[in-house]
């Protein structure tokens, strides 16, 4: 049995802004993040981690929403966190929300929060946004807000070889296989 600070939880999700939210991973801190895909935001909170804090990692669940961008049967979601496993030397346990059960999801909390902060206010650019973001807290503390750049084709899908070779890595669970996944690094495999 790992002890709770060896597992690292953390709730992934996109909203119509193309931009992500949740818990940031061990401290109950929420993260939002504004791009064009939730990992950008997870590998930028890896890199900000010391050697210290990154070797106390045994275990990342992710808690996703199951919606277009993060579901089980997406292939570049699924070949991007097999990437990152691989980059971070610790397994991902992927655990999914089922359909109309958002009053459980860290992310529609912390955008529900987010959303009666904002209160109707008008963005007039990219900054503006981003401080209105900066400026809401939750569970008392204010979030990690970050902007993402990075612009990613639609339509790109891995070769059917690449997936084969990813969808090797992915390890549902017998008894819910389509609600938790769990993908070890390639040392470990």
């Amino acid at each position: 049995m790992m002890s709770p600070s060896s597992v690292s939880e953390c709730a992934l999700g996109v909203c119509r802004r193309q931009a992500v939210g949740g818990e940031t991973p061990g401290c109950g801190q929420c993260a939002v993040g504004f791009g064009a895909i939730s990992l950008d935001s997870l590998y930028a909170w890896w890199e900000r981690q010391s050697l210290d804090a990154r070797d106390g990692f045994s275990l990342f669940q992710i808690k996703a929403d199951n919606g277009p961008e993060s579901n089980g049967r997406r292939t570049q979601f699924l070949k991007r966190m097999v990437e990152f496993a691989d980059h971070t030397a610790t397994p991902i346990q992927l655990l999914y929300y089922p359909p109309y059960h958002s009053k459980y999801n860290t992310v529609e909390r912390c955008w529900g929060i987010l959303g009666k902060h904002w209160n109707g206010a008008k963005f007039v650019d990219v900054q503006t946004m981003l401080e209105w973001a900066k400026s809401m807290t939750w569970k008392g503390i204010h979030p990690a807000v970050e902007l993402s750049r990075q612009v990613y084709e639609k339509g790109i899908s891995p070769s059917k070889e690449a997936m084969r070779a990813v969808e090797a890595r992915l390890e549902p669970n017998p008894k819910l296989p389509k609600w938790d996944i769990m993908i070890r690094p390639a040392g470990m495999v």
